[in-house]
């Protein structure tokens, strides 16, 4: 795949006034991370949406002082959630971003030049990399430092029905990479994310054992320990110090529980 950067793109000067993007985000209770999300697209976007499911802490208020149009719409699902946001815009481009995340200074500069001589026509998707944050440490390493997003896209892409770990439908689609990158804070504390990955488990087992997957009895610990090896070891998550070794066991666990789950579901 090839990728885009400043660097290999155009080294040409860029203007200030927004893009013919719609920069689109789905909302629940994110008042105290709306504001640091929105606040790396406006600017660039000449539209931002916000698609809120109910929020009662005032999010849908500041996205609005960010200058969102705010739509109302009860939860969905993800994918379903994402593709009812994607519905509302109205510009040739989308750039999605999840309220825990915004786009880095540099990322926001690679997309400018992507737009400048008109390169962003020449795929269907950009792929952009995120690098995650866990209670205050960076997390470079492990597989989280350069993480494989697909966020910038043509409005007319949706997302395949799924619970959980949504993707687009890709057929027929041409997809590259841009070097820019997206920030994301994952959790607000270690109890909320691990309650979060709990949840997640849960839905990917239904999802899985709704499709015919089952799961044997040495599934979720060999699983498990190959997700550690590979991510915390081999990829030096350990590198990162700090929480990293918390975040990492956070999702040792959710795999073994992944696992786990689909079992009881096709012993049940």
């Amino acid at each position: 795949m090839a990728v885009a950067s400043l660097a290999t793109l155009t080294s040409m000067p860029t203007d200030a006034s927004p893009l013919p993007l719609s920069g689109v985000v789905i909302t629940l209770n994110e008042a105290d991370r709306i504001g640091r999300c929105l606040a790396s697209l406006a600017g660039l976007c000449c539209e931002m949406i916000v698609l809120d499911s109910g929020s009662t802490d005032g999010t849908g208020e500041i996205a609005q002082a960010y200058g969102a149009r705010v739509v109302q719409q009860p939860w969905l699902g993800f994918a379903a959630q994402k593709n009812a946001a994607i519905a509302q815009a109205t510009q040739p481009f989308v750039l999605l971003l999840d309220a825990d995340e915004w786009l880095a200074p540099d990322g926001a500069e690679a997309i400018r030049v992507l737009f400048a001589d008109a390169t962003v026509e020449q795929a269907d998707v950009w792929r952009l990399h995120r690098r995650t944050h866990f209670l205050g440490t960076t997390l470079d390493h492990g597989g989280w430092g350069r993480e494989p997003v697909d966020r910038l896209f043509r409005p007319g892409l949706r997302y395949r029905p799924a619970q959980v770990h949504e993707a687009f439908d890709l057929a027929g689609r041409r997809v590259r990479a841009l070097d820019a990158r997206i920030e994301h804070d994952t959790a607000r504390s270690d109890a909320e994310y691990a309650a979060k990955l709990h949840r997640y488990a849960q839905l990917w087992a239904q999802q899985r054992h709704a499709s015919g997957r089952r799961a044997s009895a040495w599934s979720a610990p060999l699983h498990a320990l190959a997700h550690w090896l590979k991510n915390y070891v081999l990829r030096g998550g350990f590198l990162d110090g700090g929480h990293a070794h918390r975040y990492h066991a956070l999702h040792t666990r959710y795999v073994n529980d992944k696992y786990r789950l689909l079992r009881v579901l096709g012993t049940g």
